[in-house]
C-alpha cells in the first residue's frame, strides 16, 4: 500500500526562492501548503494551482495573522516546515541611518517573526518533522571580513541565535539554518552565481539527508556547514 504524499508548509512563497521551493517540492511528489502576503496577488503560484497545492494568506510579521493562519490549518500535520520569508530594504544604508520603524520591521520579518511563526505551528509538525529557516551566510559573525549589509547581516545573525534557542526548547527534532548561496532573484541580483532551480534543489537536498537527525545545523545548499 502506498504511502500519503508528505506535505511541507512553505513560508514566503510567492516569488524567488519561495516560489522555487514549490515548484521543486510538487516535481517531488510532495503535497505543498505555500503562503503569500497577498495571495491574489501571487502569480507565480496561481501557475502552478494543483491538486497538491494550497495556497494560505500570512504574513509573518503580523501575529494576527500568524494566528489566523494556524486556526485555518487546524489539524494539518506537517512533515517540514520551512520559513523562507525575509526581507532586506537596507542592504547598503549603514545601521545608524535607518530609521526605527524599519529596523523594527527587518528583525520581526527576518528573526523573531520565523521563530515565531513555528512555536504558532507545533501542534500541527509531525513527531519527527523537520523545522528550517531561511538563513544567509551574511548572519555568519566569524565570516564577516568585509561589512556592509549591516541591518541585514544582524537580522539575521539575531535568526540563527533565536533559532538555536528554539531548538534547545525543542530537543529531538532537525532544525536547520539554510543559506541558498548567491541567487539570482531579486535581493541577489542579475550578477548572482546560482540560479534558482540548482540553489532549492539543494536546499530540498539538504533536508532531506538531515530527515531524522536531532538538533541544529547551520548549512549552505550544498550542505556544507558555515562559521557561527
Amino acid at each position: 500500500m502506498s504511502q500519503p504524499p508528505r506535505t511541507i508548509l512553505l513560508a514566503g512563497a510567492s516569488r524567488g526562492l519561495g516560489l522555487g521551493l514549490t515548484e521543486e517540492y510538487l516535481g517531488r511528489g510532495w503535497q505543498v501548503i505555500a503562503t503569500a502576503r497577498q495571495p491574489d496577488r501571487a502569480a507565480g503560484l496561481a501557475r502552478l494551482q494543483g491538486d497538491h497545492l494550497t495556497v494560505e494568506q500570512l504574513d509573518v510579521a503580523d501575529p494576527a495573522s500568524v494566528s489566523a493562519l494556524a486556526g485555518r490549518l487546524g489539524g494539518r500535520r506537517l512533515d517540514v516546515l520551512f520559513v523562507v520569508a525575509g526581507v532586506n530594504a537596507h542592504a547598503h544604508v549603514p545601521v545608524h541611518e535607518v530609521g526605527q520603524a524599519d529596523v523594527a520591521r527587518e528583525f520581526i520579518t527576518n528573526a523573531t517573526g520565523p521563530v515565531a511563526l513555528a512555536e504558532a505551528l507545533q501542534a500541527n509538525l509531525a513527531p519527527d518533522a523537520t523545522v528550517a529557516f531561511m538563513t544567509s551566510v551574511l548572519g555568519s559573525i566569524g565570516s564577516n571580513t568585509g561589512g556592509g549589509w549591516e541591518l541585514y547581516r544582524a537580522s539575521k545573525a539575531a535568526l540563527n541565535m533565536l533559532v538555536t534557542c528554539y531548538a534547545l526548547r525543542h530537543k529531538g527534532s532537525p532544525v536547520l539554518l539554510l543559506h541558498p548561496g548567491w541567487v539570482r532573484t531579486e535581493m541577489g541580483g542579475p550578477n548572482a552565481q546560482l540560479d534558482v532551480p540548482t540553489s532549492v534543489r539543494g536546499l530540498a537536498d539538504v533536508i532531506g539527508a538531515h530527515e531524522g537527525k536531532a538538533g541544529i545545523a547551520y548549512l549552505d545548499h550544498a550542505g556544507a556547514e558555515l562559521p557561527w
